[in-house]
């Protein structure tokens, strides 16, 4: 189910361009407008970009290996299958919220307040951003904004089992969020009217939703097929 995680986070971020636009789009603004003049400005949003991607890793490859400690039980239970499971209605909470339909989504957010409390204060002392190792400093710590968007898709690094694959699912899904973030720090003025388009973000949502559905099938279809006892034999 690897494969189909990697694939569902891409479009996940590349999806969440509205999110993204609530979000990040007024620190992206300000980014954008503390970069020199004289200087081109996508080096510093690239290197911005990749700070935030890296810090997404990192984060993945913890919880993948605590999600990896979780598996020791799974001769008792199936926990990747459970796991992937709560990943997989995640996403169509996620879909849903892209949607405009349902908002519990931001009520994740507050699981990371107290972190970013505590690397906030680092971020005075990068700007202002007039060199690209600034930016990559400044994406590296901006990575942990608290963010419920992130928040979900890191159930599904846990869910992975597994340090290196969390942190391939967390890297996709950064990949996935490129295209919107250099967007809106270069391009703001030209796409702003469609990402906020209404019908943009339900066709967005809908596709989140589908792949969550998509991923519950494909546990639903396990267990029928191989009951308990195959599930775990094929988690391992």
């Amino acid at each position: 189910m690897a494969e189909f995680s990697i694939i569902a986070v891409f479009f996940v971020g590349l999806l969440g361009g509205v999110h993204c636009l609530g979000m990040c789009g007024s620190i992206v603004g300000i980014f954008t407008a503390q970069v020199p003049k004289d200087e081109a400005r996508w080096p510093f949003h690239l290197a911005y970009s990749g700070g935030r991607i890296a810090s997404y890793a990192a984060a993945g490859a913890l919880v993948g290996a605590i999600g990896q400690a979780g598996l020791l039980m799974r001769d008792a239970v199936p926990v990747q299958h459970l796991l992937f499971a709560l990943s997989s209605l995640m996403l169509v909470a996620l879909g849903l919220y892209l949607a405009g339909v349902w908002g519990a989504v931001r009520q994740l957010e507050q699981l990371g307040v107290g972190l970013w409390l505590r690397l906030k204060p680092y971020t005075s002392r990068l700007l202002p951003v007039n060199t690209v190792p600034r930016a990559l400093g400044l994406g590296a710590l901006w990575g942990w904004l608290p963010c419920g968007l992130v928040y979900s898709v890191l159930l599904t690094a846990l869910a992975s089992g597994s340090a290196a694959q969390g942190a391939l699912i967390m890297l996709a899904f950064g990949l996935g969020t490129l295209p919107n973030l250099l967007a809106i720090g270069l391009f703001w003025e030209s796409i702003k009217g469609w990402v906020q388009s209404p019908r943009v973000r339900l066709a967005a949502g809908l596709l989140v939703v589908t792949l969550g559905v998509y991923g519950l099938y494909k546990v639903a279809y396990t267990f029928y097929m191989y009951g308990w006892t195959g599930a775990c034999h094929v988690a391992a």
